[in-house]
């Protein structure tokens, strides 16, 4: 490739960024004005490309560049004409062509000297980040693309010419219409060629053909009748496209499981059997909905096969075979610029056949999972090949062959290798005891390694596939044979003590120096380190740098702002920036000491914090979809189906119910909502802000004494002042089910009137069975109404006002998961919503304002005096009917007894209301005294009633 020649200077940073990727190589496609079909007369040459009528997919031309190998040299040059297609990321480059002068006539230089290699290839064309999912020439590049073109030959076969004109890739079908013929790039992305008369009549596609990606809507499986056996194949190299050692196919036997092989030979892992909505070895399947991904699955006489599609309005995805063995499904994130997976297969990285190569160890959940053992080196450089028996590690010393003069006085040694599980292909023989296992072990050049248990059993040659074990307590010894040059001699042992204790004697008084400054170091953060060791703590400067100085704010919560960063390695996190020492200090340690502890897939992890001077900093997990509120309430989002809504009602279920239950201590939230509901790149809920939580013990003896949580999600006990339990986060939660089945604000609800407010209409709809009132109108075509009269039992027993009569969460999760049946609930709060229906104000006023305009007392008190017209809205004081002002408010009254035997039956409510019965005055519920005593001003109040 041409040397690519870039001016530096004073550059904007999106222009840098995109110099620097030039030069780098990642890929190079080339770029033209572009139709979706090829022809006899309109051939596809290096220069142009062709694009899918609706502008998802494109063919053309690309080079793959190996960042490992590229080298950048710097020159001098005044001014120069750079090729940069116009990017979101710059948009004041408005055109192809940008002219870069007059500046610091510094310059970058593409100097790799490698012979070009391009293919002609299928990329998704509006994914920013260059994505190949298809390749036709994987085995024969091509060396020029503008002289080489894709075209269609005399006998209508398309076919993929080099620039000597000799055939390299082609079709290879029958036919006798050879003008007739086009090639066609569809917005599914399958590359067709058919009949310009009959478009719909697909002679070849390129879905029959897959390499390393399954797209939507793409057959994975075998065609009975010819044979045809669609797989994929992993490229070689992240820069060579060319077969690699790993493939999946469908099991040729008939049963419904994909089968993964190395080098079209072993067999190393399958997914299990298909039950209809999962594989039986895939069970992480089942925390997606359907609403993202369904899944096909066909075997009749003609074929057996497996598809899937996507809800193209809400995700970009794909299936890709990994150069490392592993099949992932990723999805396109826009906030993230990036693809990020959210399913692996297998699960485990260990569990791909020679993914380390030979004389190398996997360690499952390291930064770099292979490397080599005691006495071995890497021998590889740059773009690893996963899979060659070839690749992994060299011995450092080699074995002197048996009969050495040397042998006697200089044996081989052994040392223990802890493993998960012994190697295949071990030869079991007869020995007595370990020691003669060795030995037999030892009488033999090639015996690389022994194990001695049950029997003794020994290897010859490379040993391969060794994973260390997950758990240190687990695993098996190998004992791995080296040079005895490898291993300290006792004359070796002395010289090197005496060399040691001559260093240590010169340096122990630096090496003191150093301590000192590292203790008084650590003491400095002793008391945050203790939180959790498993955290990172980060220094303020260093967060600085990961947020851009906290440039990209995501949103603000109760405690401060939530910022995206960039680790080192590339890892997006959301950074949370407490506001204020004396507001921020407490939950932060919360935040340190709950989070950091915990874990499961519906609660947001805590990866690291930071603690310097005021600055109280929390470094979460990134959430690519942001949270909850967004798809619910947004104008600019898609509407959430009904199953995903589901799906996630029942993730954040199961989140809150490990707080309560399964943690060592119980966690109650204090704050559950929409906007502490994080989605994760497949809509799967975590549960986020644990600034609020408490620890107290199970007995829930332990009364918090400041207000917490969110005005509309509170429970009644937060005003009550009795014990504050986890029940109160199930009436929050309950809260946020009625908004994920409304689509509503439930304090949007509360201010129109009983009939629109949700948790009334749904206690008014349900004994009718009319449930599909209830639900959010863009849902009601798609929708399982059984999930949704489910939901809505669930959350109007979540909200009563009685935390005794509410249910657990982890009595929810069952009820959701259609374990246990739900009875109909009683009617929440009626009286309660009564009271802000007759005085148009929060009944959770009293928090802020004092006592006298919390509604029920007053009502309580005005009822008492007399004074029923200072009750009313300011609006309605003049044409109200007092008499039916007063017959509410003795309903909302009698509504709200903490005694439930004396609050009156809705049936009972409606003949009040419609004055075919009468009503006394009721008496002031136990918790509005507690109330009443708190106040001087309504004790004088009570002196004053007493009189009258």
């Amino acid at each position: 490739m041409a040397a690519t020649v870039v001016a530096l200077g004073i550059l904007r940073p999106c222009y840098l960024l995109l110099l620097l990727a030039a030069a780098s190589g990642i890929v190079t496609p080339l770029l033209s004005q572009a139709t979706d079909t090829v022809s006899r007369s309109q051939p596809l040459s290096g220069d142009r490309r062709l694009v899918s009528q609706g502008g998802k997919f494109a063919v053309g031309f690309f080079k793959p560049a190996n960042l490992a190998t590229a080298s950048l040299t710097i020159i001098r040059l005044e001014k120069l004409y750079l090729l940069l297609p116009p990017t979101p990321f710059c948009p004041h480059l408005n055109s192809r062509t940008q002219l870069i002068h007059d500046i610091t006539p510094w310059a970058i230089k593409d100097a790799g000297g490698a012979p070009d290699k391009w293919y002609l290839a299928v990329w998704f064309n509006k994914v920013p980040k260059f994505t190949p999912v298809w390749v036709a020439n994987r085995v024969a590049p091509i060396s020029d693309p503008k002289s080489s073109k894709l075209g269609i030959s005399e006998d209508g076969n398309m076919v993929l010419y080099d620039q000597l004109n000799s055939p390299i890739w082609f079709t290879n079908i029958t036919s006798n219409t050879s003008n007739l013929t086009i090639g066609v790039i569809l917005d599914t992305g399958n590359f067709v060629l058919t009949l310009a008369s009959n478009p719909t009549n697909f002679l070849w596609q390129s879905f029959d053909e897959p390499t390393n990606v399954w797209l939507p809507g793409a057959k994975l499986g075998w065609n009975k009748i010819t044979g045809l056996n669609r797989r994929l194949v992993s490229w070689k190299t992240s820069s060579d496209p060319s077969p690699g050692y790993y493939s999946v196919e469908i099991d040729a036997g008939g049963s419904n499981q994909f089968l993964y092989r190395w080098n079209n030979s072993e067999d190393y892992w399958t997914t299990g059997s298909w039950t209809g909505t999962i594989f039986s070895r895939v069970p992480e399947m089942a925390l997606y909905p359907k609403s993202l991904l369904t899944y096909d699955y066909v075997n009749d006489d003609q074929e057996n096969y497996f598809m899937y599609r996507t809800n193209e309005s809400m995700i970009t995805a794909m299936f890709s075979m990994e150069i490392a063995g592993q099949v992932k499904a990723v999805s396109w994130m826009e906030s993230a610029q990036d693809w990020v997976p959210f399913l692996a297969m297998p699960k485990a990285q260990c569990s791909v056949y020679l993914v380390c190569g030979k004389f190398s160890i996997c360690t499952e959940n390291a930064f770099t999972f292979c490397s080599c053992i005691r006495g071995f080196s890497q021998q590889y450089g740059g773009d690893r090949l996963y899979g060659n028996s070839s690749e992994g590690c060299t011995r450092n010393v080699g074995l002197p062959c048996a009969g050495s003069s040397s042998r006697k006085e200089k044996v081989d040694g052994f040392y223990a290798l802890a493993i998960a599980n012994l190697p295949d292909s071990a030869r079991s023989i007869a020995a007595a005891s370990d020691d003669e296992c060795k030995q037999d072990c030892l009488n033999n050049c090639t015996c690389t390694a022994y194990s001695y248990g049950d029997r003794c059993s020994l290897w010859y040659g490379d040993l391969i596939n060794l994973v260390s074990p997950t758990d240190s307590s687990l695993g098996q010894s190998i004992y791995i044979r080296l040079a005895a040059s490898e291993f300290s001699s006792p004359s070796r042992t002395r010289t090197a003590l005496t060399k040691a204790a001559i260093v240590v004697g010169v340096s122990v008084p630096f090496i003191v120096l150093v301590a000192l400054c590292l203790i008084r170091r650590a003491r400095r953060f002793s008391s945050v380190n203790k939180v959790d060791g498993s955290l990172i703590l980060f220094k303020y400067r260093d967060l600085q740098n990961v947020t851009r100085n906290f440039s990209e704010r995501l949103g603000k919560g109760s405690f401060g702002s939530v910022y995206k960063g960039v680790l080192a390695d590339g890892t997006l996190v959301a950074v949370k920036r407490l506001d204020g020492i004396s507001q921020g200090d407490k939950e932060f340690r919360a935040e340190v000491s709950t989070t950091g502890t915990i874990q499961h897939v519906n609660l947001i992890q805590l990866l690291g914090f930071c603690s310097e001077r005021s600055c109280k900093i929390l470094v979460y997990e990134f959430m690519p979809n942001g949270s909850l509120d967004r798809y619910m309430f947004g104008s600019n989002t898609v509407a959430l189906s009904w199953s995903t809504r589901y799906q996630i009602a029942l993730g954040v279920a199961k989140g809150l119910a490990y707080l309560h239950e399964k943690c060592r201590s119980c966690i109650i939230h204090c704050d559950i909502k929409p906007e502490n509901v994080l989605l994760d790149a497949s809509f799967l809920p975590k549960i986020s802000d644990f600034g609020l939580a408490k620890l107290v013990g199970r007995d829930f003896s332990r009364v918090l004494t400041t207000m917490r949580g969110t005005v509309g999600y509170l429970a009644p006990e937060w005003i009550s002042g009795t014990a504050i339990t986890a029940k109160a986060d199930v009436f929050s939660y309950g809260m946020m089910l009625f908004e994920i089945i409304s689509g509503k604000r439930n304090l949007e609800q509360s201010e129109q009137s009983a009939e629109t407010f949700l948790p009334v209409l749904i206690a008014k709809e349900l004994p009718e069975g009319n449930v599909q009132a209830l639900l959010d109108s863009e849902l009601t075509a798609n929708a399982d109404f059984n999930e949704v009269e489910t939901a809505c039992k669930v959350a109007c027993w979540c909200v009563q006002d009685d935390e005794n009569s509410r249910p657990t969460m982890g009595e929810v999760v069952q009820i959701l998961e259609g374990l246990v049946d739900i009875s109909l609930p009683p009617v929440p709060s009626y009286g309660m919503m009564l009271f802000e229906i007759i005085s148009g104000k929060r009944n959770t006023d009293c928090h802020r304002q004092g006592v006298e305009t919390f509604f029920p007392v007053l009502v309580a008190m005005r009822l008492s005096e007399g004074k029923i017209q200072d009750l009313l809205h300011p609006e309605l004081g003049v044409d109200a009917n007092l008499d039916e002002v007063v017959r509410v408010c003795k309903v909302a009254c009698w509504c709200v007894q903490d005694d439930d035997n004396k609050r009156p039956m809705m049936g009972e409510i409606v003949q009040i209301q419609e004055g075919l019965a009468d009503i006394s005055v009721p008496p002031i519920p136990w918790y509005l005294h507690i109330l009443a005593q708190r106040s001087n001003f309504f004790t004088l109040r009570r002196h004053h009633i007493r009189q009258a």
